[in-house]
């Protein structure tokens, strides 16, 4: 079970940094054009969308770190909690836009992340 959190932990990790830093780095419009699944951009301030952007890098962050240096391991199941309502509020977005395609995907991160923090905080939780 360690494997499986350590391998669905990093996967997740790396997409969100990588979406995260997007969010970050680029303005709303190159964003918005990245793919179809984007135009919920629409819906949010450009300050909006650099807390969005900077919750992901941080929760990304919080997914690996703590449990790679051996610190305040706490933190894992902890950002996979705050990602998974990231993500729900994501899914709110896409069931307030119709957007029902996209919807199955939010909840499956939303799963995800779930999973991640039930396995860390009681299938599988880093030693003490």
């Amino acid at each position: 079970m360690n494997t499986t959190l350590w391998i669905v932990a990093s996967v997740l990790s790396v997409a969100y940094l990588v979406g995260g830093s997007a969010q970050l780095l680029m303005d709303r419009s190159a964003y918005r054009n990245l793919a179809d699944s984007q135009h919920w951009v629409d819906d949010f301030g450009p300050g909006h969308l650099k807390a969005i952007g900077a919750l992901k890098v941080t929760g990304a962050l919080g997914l690996v770190l703590p449990g790679i240096v051996d610190v305040a391991t706490v933190l894992v199941p902890l950002a996979a909690c705050g990602l998974a309502l990231v993500m729900a509020g994501a899914a709110t977005t896409r069931f307030r836009r119709s957007e029902w395609t996209y919807l199955v995907g939010d909840v499956a991160f939303l799963a995800l992340f779930a999973f991640v923090a039930w396995g860390r905080f009681d299938l599988a939780p880093f030693a003490a």
